[in-house]
């Protein structure tokens, strides 16, 4: 019976650090400050929770931990801590895309909202999760709600790309017949200017937009049915799910940078010190 799992998630794929821990119907959740903050504050704050709900790791079902994409040292944070406490303790870890949590994010906000049909029951719904990746490019994961299993499948593979070339794919996918879609995220306000939405609302009428992160409360929700189907694993294979290969610039392509900033500079007409 799912009122007597337990489960503690977390995700610092973001500038966000969220942590949550359920137990049946009730939960327990933090949220502040991640990225440099996350390696420091993450065990912190949940040995709180679990202070808070009066649990043990021992007493956990698993742990549910935001795999990525996102912030490389939030990744390597989140998945290096969940290794380290399920081994401890015995548990096993369901990673979960943190683009699906995002998504997840979003229905939930939508359902909160009852706004407006068909969103009310979000059965056909995709949602399309845009985030920002940094170095002028944005994180971009498609996928379609399945309410009779209460889970998400994947629509198309992640990708990362400049948002123009990313929006121009989510407009073919909608030429495609996909109903109702839906982008979550914040990629398409943090590139509002290069992440072009006409395409998509001249093929779908039911567009919309809905600002969404990989909450720790989000994965909570899809956690029971990702442990009924069996999707938790050994805290050994719990790795970061980067996408992008290139994680830094190398020292010559630093240099480069600042040698075409500093030519592109306007000459300073100030006079030299006396």
């Amino acid at each position: 019976m799912t009122s007597a799992l337990k489960f503690l998630a977390f995700d610092t794929s973001t500038d966000m650090m969220s942590v949550a821990l359920s137990h049946g119907n009730q939960t327990w959740h933090h949220h502040g400050v991640g990225g440099a903050n996350a390696s420091a504050q993450l065990i912190p704050s949940i040995h709180r929770l679990l202070a808070q709900a009066q649990l043990q790791l021992s007493d956990l079902t698993a742990l549910v931990v935001g795999q990525g994409p996102g912030s490389f040292t939030g990744l390597r944070t989140a998945c290096a801590v969940a290794q380290g406490l399920a081994l401890g303790a015995n548990l096993k870890v369901i990673p979960v895309d943190s683009l699906k949590a995002v998504a997840e994010d979003a229905r939930q906000t939508l359902l909160d909202a009852q706004d407006s049909e068909p969103f009310n029951s979000l059965e056909d719904v995709h949602i399309a999760s845009v985030m920002d990746a940094r170095m002028s490019e944005v994180y971009v994961g498609v996928y379609r709600w399945q309410a009779a299993s209460a889970q998400w499948t994947s629509v198309q593979p992640l990708q990362v790309g400049a948002p123009e070339a990313m929006a121009a794919q989510l407009g073919q996918l909608s030429q495609l017949g996909l109903p109702h879609l839906v982008l979550a995220g914040n990629g398409f306000e943090v590139y509002k200017e290069r992440f072009s939405l006409k395409e998509l609302e001249l093929n779908n009428v039911h567009l919309r937009c809905v600002a969404a992160v990989p909450h720790a409360l989000a994965l909570l929700r899809m956690a029971p049915a990702l442990w009924v189907s069996e999707q938790a694993v050994g805290p050994e294979w719990v790795q970061p799910l980067y996408i992008r290969d290139k994680v830094a610039q190398t020292t010559a392509e630093r240099e480069a940078i600042k040698l075409a900033k500093a030519s592109a500079s306007p000459i300073s007409t100030s006079l030299p010190p006396t």
